[in-house]
């Protein structure tokens, strides 16, 4: 029986093509240990051939538990090759994962679903699928799981690359990072698999520590790697994550420029408004845009008055009075009554009034999510945000902190990495919001009524505890636990905003 793993980003019509493939001959269960389901099926034309159908990830990296099973899967040995499901329409973020499979020494083929659709959407433009593959240094077949075209020929691939026992092609990277890796083989010797050798090597480069902690090396091999590393890292002035980032989207910029066939001087609509909301100098500006009049509608207009309508009708008139007259009736003792009404209703209303703000706000934070829109600006201050430990996603909830922290803390669910969104929470909380000002003018006035600094000493004081915090978490231990693990459901359009409001 022969081994072929199924990979490829989320929403790339993998899981579609896994069902092409298999049929009604599927094994459905979770992978050991964990509750994320594993899916594998035998190939409809081939009993022979087993198909396991990976997690959608977006890279190899150790951030969440479908890459850390993925991951151990393919370097575990039991994968034969390799079927890589890439979506067309965004190449350039599938290839990225691409780079990584192929790096693991396991014969890839890789199926270009929705290679139809590029003509439309880039506007005329085509993927030279053989330009590509000279690139890559893999097969690479045009298919459309929709359409169900292409399938025989890149399971006939596929089936061909099983066979294969010649060595993998690597993508060749910058002189001074493949001298760094050849070192670090060279220091690995026979601690890893020889076909695995690549990827250990660039794992290592960048200080994986979960893969690291794997390998048994001696203190002067671990020295000897770390020196490579730090070499390099002066040459490039960079750190060694970003060296190896840049790295593969170089490659990855040259191999597309060749295989997209177009005039470079025409560019999609997608194209141009990424040149807009990404420009050095206009995203911020755009973005402080955006971001005010998501504010605007959630906290300032349309959420604040349903506030208003919650907290003065609905919990200030109807429910109350209900309640008292059914007291009444029912001759209740007043001491209860004033418990019932004024406690556990008004404590209650306190609550759901900021209901109406946290559905119009996530209603708002859709739609950007939706259009693409939050990607991008996560992308423009992810550099920033990540010397503090943060990641670029916690920009929008600490912005809308400083209105109320509760909505705040609220938009923190949209950051995928779930350390980053512990981080965010946490430091989130020492955001001065339009509650805490009043108290820290009160008290500034009451105790220190001739220092005009102190109350705007306590709103920075704020701001440099997020600072703080951010590095201490981004070194503690504390967050580096597994990610618990859950099954992924998609949960698309107004059931999200439901989804999200029922949550809060």
């Amino acid at each position: 029986m022969k081994e072929l793993a199924l990979a490829g980003n989320p929403n790339s019509g993998k899981t579609s093509l896994f069902n092409i493939l298999t049929g009604s001959s599927q094994h459905v269960g979770n992978w050991p240990g964990v509750t994320v389901e594993k899916k594998s099926g035998l190939f409809r034309k081939n009993k022979d051939i087993i198909i396991q159908d990976l997690p959608g990830i977006y890279s190899l990296s150790p951030y969440t538990s479908e890459e850390v099973i993925s991951r151990n899967y393919l370097l575990s040995g039991n994968a034969d090759g390799i079927l890589d499901v890439v979506d067309a329409t965004n190449l350039e973020r599938n290839l990225y994962l691409s780079l990584q499979l192929i790096e693991t020494g396991i014969l890839v083929v890789l199926a270009l679903n929705m290679s139809d659709v590029v003509v439309v959407e880039k506007q005329g433009k085509w993927i030279d699928t053989t330009k590509l593959s000279y690139q890559l240094g893999v097969p690479v077949v045009a298919t459309s799981a929709l359409k169900k075209t292409g399938i025989d020929q890149v399971m006939r691939q596929a089936l061909r690359e099983i066979e294969r026992t010649d060595e993998t092609i690597y993508p060749i990277y910058d002189s001074h990072f493949e001298a760094a890796l050849s070192e670090i083989i060279r220091i690995l010797g026979n601690a890893v698999p020889q076909k695995q050798a690549r990827f250990y090597a660039i794992k290592l480069f960048e200080r994986d520590k979960e893969l690291s902690e794997q390998l048994v090396l001696s203190d002067f091999q671990k020295t000897e790697i770390e020196d490579a590393i730090r070499i390099t890292e002066e040459i490039y002035t960079e750190d060694a994550e970003t060296i190896v980032v840049n790295a593969r989207y170089e490659f990855i910029e040259s191999a597309v420029k060749m295989a997209l066939q177009a005039d470079v001087n025409q560019l999609s609509l997608s194209d141009k408004i990424d040149r807009i909301v990404t420009n050095r100098y206009l995203a911020l500006p755009i973005f402080a845009v955006v971001m005010w009049l998501v504010y605007f509608l959630s906290i300032q207009t349309i959420g604040t008055m349903g506030t208003d309508w919650t907290n003065d009708i609905l919990f200030g008139e109807w429910i109350p009075n209900g309640v008292k007259s059914l007291l009444e009736q029912l001759a209740v003792a007043d001491w209860l009554q004033s418990l019932i009404i004024d406690r556990i209703i008004a404590g209650c209303g306190a609550v759901l009034g900021f209901v109406p703000q946290i559905f119009v706000l996530f209603i708002c934070l859709g739609i950007l999510e939706d259009i693409g829109y939050m990607s991008r600006i996560a992308f423009v201050m992810d550099r920033i945000f990540r010397r503090f430990g943060l990641s670029g996603k916690s920009f929008i909830p600490m912005l809308i902190s400083t209105g109320c922290g509760v909505p705040g803390v609220m938009a923190s669910r949209t950051i995928e990495n779930e350390r980053d969104r512990r981080i965010t929470i946490m430091t989130t909380t020492f955001m001065p919001c339009s509650a805490k000002l009043p108290i820290i003018s009160l008290i500034a006035g009451a105790f220190f009524p001739s220092n005009i600094w102190i109350a705007p000493s306590a709103y920075f004081v704020g701001m440099g505890a997020i600072v703080l915090s951010g590095i201490a978490l981004k070194k503690t231990a504390i967050l580096n636990c597994p990610q618990k693990v859950r099954q992924k459901i998609l949960v698309k359009g107004f059931s999200s905003v439901l989804h999200r409001t029922k949550s809060f």
